[in-house]
């Protein structure tokens, strides 16, 4: 991420100057980059960083063998999306199921990630219209964690709330039902698990990303200079003067 360094000393520089923009031509910027060192080593742990984080198993042993990057294992990782993939697909109970096998202090450990998973269990009976089922599981499982916890009470009266409309699209809190909220669930659980693994929940490289983008926005306010406006490519377009 030399990019990134350069946008940055840039912006620091520019500071000292005066309210006219300063024009940095393609050769300057383009030297500068030249000048800012990155190790290799540095930027393949970047990449797996990312490659294990997200779950790409297959990618991952991959870029291991080419890079030489430091062993992983590959069996946490499957296992791992294992459990994201049964959340995203509504089976909470198998999910529930298969962190208890990967780690059972994940979910004791972590009251409210058990509760968001209870939650999406819940909401995954209404959506099956098992409303009875769903019911007796709101008042067996979620209810009495409601009585301990202010916010799970909120929570629960909002997923209960799915029963009062027969059109869930006239619904106020619809969105429970979209694929969005499992999502979210599913990204909660792979956070946790990643935690417990002692990895980074987050990966490195979509951040940087965003610290590339708004030095960027900083430096266009003070400088016209060669910048990215498409990171798919990252090609350095010329300013227009």
């Amino acid at each position: 991420m030399s990019l990134f360094w350069i946008v940055i000393s840039q912006l620091a520089a520019v500071e000292t100057m005066s309210t006219s923009k300063k024009v940095i031509t393609r050769e300057e910027w383009e030297k500068k980059l030249n000048d800012v060192k990155i190790r290799k080593e540095d930027m393949n742990r970047l990449v797996m960083n990312f490659l294990v984080t997200e779950g790409y198993v297959e990618a991952a042993e991959k870029f291991r063998m080419e890079s030489g990057t430091e062993h992983i294992d590959l069996a946490t990782i499957t296992d791992r999306m294992a459990v994201k993939k049964a959340v995203q697909c509504g089976n909470v109970e198998d999910a529930i199921e298969k962190v208890n096998d990967l780690n059972p202090e994940i979910l004791d450990t972590n009251p409210q990630l058990f509760f968001h998973l209870q939650q999406q269990r819940l909401i995954e009976l209404i959506r099956n219209g098992k409303v009875e089922e769903a019911l007796e599981f709101a008042q067996e499982e979620l209810a009495p964690r409601g009585e301990e916890n202010q916010s799970f009470l909120e929570e629960l009266e909002r997923t209960i709330a799915l029963l009062a409309f027969e059109d869930v699209t006239n619904c106020p809190v619809g969105e429970l039902l979209d694929i969005s909220q499992r999502l979210k669930t599913a990204s909660e659980v792979n956070a946790a698990i990643l935690t417990s693994q002692s990895h980074e929940k987050d990966p490195k490289l979509p951040s940087l990303l965003k610290l590339l983008i708004w030095a960027q926005n900083q430096l266009d306010e003070k400088a016209a200079y060669p910048r990215i406006n498409d990171l798919s490519t990252a090609v350095l377009e010329d300013p227009a003067i």
